[in-house]
């Protein structure tokens, strides 16, 4: 369906049938009815547009890098909703004027305008997630959109591709340096990849506030866990031990390689059978565990209302 410029009549973006001709052509010419730079020629014109279709008007500067970066993110996730809104680029330092009867305070700051009013702003530098998040509040998702960098990192730590992940995230982290979430999923990430001192150091260096927030103390868990397991080789020696020490053990040990669910039931298992052991150490374990899980982990959820239900 077409979207209609109210001023003409004309059409602002191509129908879905319509013969596009070349995909470089196409592109262009879509990019020119989604995308729009405004200043004081067209600002009037854009506020008239939102009576017929959402705009967002994203306010940026060129002096700032990281409103210069949401740029270009803003722009894929226009294309990706294929007219369900438009975008409008107000540059701020070149058009003071209107930022100033805007409100707008600072760099980047991007408004949802429908009905000519304002509907929502999402301020600030936000990574693309943050930026889809919001989006999905007022518009669906469209088929077949790329997935963001943090769902590919994500994708690949569950699929044990912690060299992926760990990539993903270093770049996200250099990009939003202060988007502290990215630094402690990468030290998640070099947990798994072996690399636990890094990921150590990057948790100590955390503010405060971070630092001892339950994220940054599940990987610090996770760390910790694989220092207090057997080696491999150690849990081999076992063999066929099935003593409270040796169930800790190799639970331990799963914990400790990623076998979340594995290690989780040999601790209730030993909680049933030697609550005792180790001065209640599985019951004490299976806490630490939901924290390096997090609170929202299904894997949390279910063993923790397992353990509720052997204690009570």
């Amino acid at each position: 369906m077409a979207i209609v410029d109210p001023r003409t009549g004309e059409p602002l973006s191509s129908d879905g049938n319509a013969d596009t001709g070349a995909n470089a052509g196409a592109n262009q010419e879509s990019d020119a009815n989604l995308i729009l730079d405004v200043d004081r020629s067209n600002i009037q014109q854009l506020l008239e547009m939102s009576m017929q279709v959402p705009v967002l008007l994203t306010c940026w500067s060129p002096a700032s890098e990281q409103s210069k970066n949401m740029l270009p993110v803003l722009e894929k996730l226009t294309r990706e909703h294929n007219g369900a809104f438009l975008l409008g680029k107000l540059n701020i330092d070149d058009n003071a004027d209107i930022a100033g009867q805007l409100g707008v305070q600072e760099a980047p700051d991007v408004k949802l305008v429908s009905q000519g009013g304002l509907v929502d702003q999402l301020q600030g530098a936000q990574p693309e997630q943050a930026i889809r998040d919001w989006l999905g509040k007022y518009f669906q998702a469209p088929e077949g959109a790329q997935q963001s960098p943090e769902e590919q990192a994500s994708a690949a730590l569950e699929a044990g591709d912690s060299a992926t992940a760990r990539r993903i995230y270093e770049e996200l982290a250099q990009q939003w340096p202060d988007h502290n979430a990215y630094k402690i999923e990468l030290a998640r990430a070099l947990v798994a990849d072996g690399e636990p001192q890094q990921a150590r150091q990057l948790i100590d260096a955390l503010p405060p506030e971070e630092r001892d927030a339950a994220p940054a103390r599940g990987v610090r868990a996770s760390i910790e866990f694989g220092e207090e397991a057997l080696s491999a080789d150690d849990i081999a020696a076992l063999g066929e031990r099935d003593d409270s020490e040796a169930r800790y053990q190799r639970a331990l040990r799963q914990v400790a390689d990623g076998q979340y669910e594995a290690g989780l039931e040999g601790l209730l298992a030993l909680m049933r059978s030697d609550r005792a052991y180790g001065e209640d150490a599985a019951r004490k374990t299976l806490l630490r565990v939901f924290d390096a899980l997090g609170a929202d982990h299904p894997l949390t959820v279910t063993y923790r209302r397992k353990l509720f239900a052997l204690l009570y």
